[in-house]
């Protein structure tokens, strides 16, 4: 199981500010660390997955959950 270390919790925002944020916080992070993510818009689930192929960091996983996404991601 992987250790949370950070949570973001971005529901209710709209794109692009998930990403916006999620950049922010993994900006303080060290490699290793997972950030977990929790957004309610849906175009942040093409988006997260998108910035992590471009950024290079690991997206452990995506989930939908009672309309909410939830993504963990490990800082590369």
């Amino acid at each position: 199981m992987n250790t949370i270390h950070q949570t973001l919790d971005a529901r209710g925002l709209n794109c692009p500010m998930p990403i916006l944020k999620t950049k922010k916080v993994l900006n303080t992070m060290s490699a290793g660390e997972i950030l977990q993510v929790i957004t309610t818009d849906p175009g942040s689930v093409k988006d997260i997955d998108s910035f992590c192929r471009q950024t290079g960091n690991d997206l452990v996983s995506s989930q939908e959950e009672n309309s909410k996404h939830i993504f963990v991601i490990r800082k590369s």
